[in-house]
């Protein structure tokens, strides 16, 4: 079964949705969430800020950390201005090629940090912006591929990342559904559905809670019936429950050691005791939430059993008298007939005397 742009899927909020492994973990959203810490290029280009991330993603709960490996000069021309989050709004001389060369690491390093998540036992995410990056990622061993938003239309990449027969994460900021479509179109070529995971993506740093869209996670998980999750580029440490309800089932959000910190992600990240906080809602949310399937749980059984009502005689009723229904009450507690079977008493003959108050057992009836 491979990803279709032409599928339906009414699996938002279902135990049933598909499930993708990412290492160790099974990712649905029917009893957990999985969260992502973007370290991203918060570690300013200095290895070791990144190791510092990894520790402090590791004690906040995160099950994943998440950096981006890049070569500026591959990446972007050398008069591509920058994006104005990019300069915290200040503008500037410096291209983006400038900007992203001062927050590259070297693949010696991301060796380095593999390695650090892997012995504090948190799993080890990046974002390639090339096919170089790619191929380097897969030689590293990461678990899976995380496309960023802006390549949510780079064809070769896509193409590639699912080539590698890795599961992909793919963000879809700022793309409208015709090119959402078109990309699981290319991956589903290549990847079954148990592979792919979608996150619902705003690209504005950093986004009003009221331009998150979080419906969007709904409608991208009916329409292409794989996990979906959110992107969270949000300030707020206590969005993750409202994303979760939402039906989000893996959360990405940017990780920093200090918010006022120089750099163009720091300041809509979330500092590592608010991130903790921003994990603890999630699986609050993701507990609360339950799998969606109407039963009777074991806390609800004593009320079930004490609240409800079971069918007594109002009566004295005579052996052989035809049995109305002014004969009957409900009485709690619901032992002997159960009130729902009412219908099926009403019209029937006593076969022994009834006395009133008794409670009516099926052996009293024909």
């Amino acid at each position: 079964m491979t990803a279709s742009p032409r599928s339906s899927c009414d699996s938002h909020l279902s135990a049933d949705r598909p499930v993708v492994s990412i290492g160790d973990s099974d990712v649905s959203g029917a009893n957990s969430v999985y969260v992502i810490a973007e370290a991203g290029v918060n570690h300013n280009g200095d290895a070791t800020t990144a190791h510092g991330l990894i520790d402090a993603a590791r004690e906040a709960g995160a099950d994943a950390v998440k950096f981006q490996v890049f070569s500026a000069d591959r990446l972007v021309s050398d008069t591509a201005p920058p994006c104005a989050y990019q300069t915290g709004g200040k503008g500037g001389s410096a291209s983006q090629r400038d900007i992203l060369r001062r927050l590259e690491l070297e693949e010696a390093v991301f060796v380095e940090l593999k390695a650090h998540a892997d012995s504090v036992g948190i799993g080890f995410l990046a974002t390639p912006f090339g096919l170089e990056e790619l191929a380097f990622l897969v030689g590293l061993g990461v678990p899976a591929i995380k496309i960023a938003s802006s390549d949510v239309v780079n064809v070769p990449l896509l193409q590639a990342a699912a080539g590698t027969g890795l599961p992909m994460i793919v963000s879809t900021g700022a793309a409208d559904m015709s090119e959402i479509e078109d990309a699981v179109a290319i991956v589903g070529e290549r990847v079954a559905t148990h592979r792919l995971i979608l996150l619902h993506c705003v690209s504005a740093y950093p986004t009003d809670p009221c331009d998150a869209g979080l419906a969007c996670i709904g409608t991208l998980a009916r329409r292409f019936c794989v996990p979906v999750g959110f992107s969270d580029h949000t300030r707020e440490p206590d969005f993750s429950d409202l994303a979760v309800t939402a039906g989000a089932c893996i959360l990405e959000k940017h990780l920093t050691l200090d918010r006022a910190a120089m750099g163009p992600d720091h300041f809509f990240s979330l500092e590592p005791d608010m991130f903790a906080r921003y994990v603890s809602g999630a699986r609050r949310a993701r507990a609360v939430l339950g799998d969606g399937r109407i039963l009777v749980s074991p806390v609800e059984r004593e009320v079930r059993e004490l609240a409800r009502g079971g069918i007594v005689a109002a009566v004295k009723i005579m052996a052989g008298e035809p049995i109305e229904a002014g004969h009957l009450r409900i009485q709690r507690p619901g032992s002997g007939i159960d009130s729902a079977k009412w219908n099926d008493v009403v019209g029937r003959t006593a076969t022994t005397d009834i006395p009133a108050e008794s409670r009516l057992s099926w052996s009293m009836l024909r």
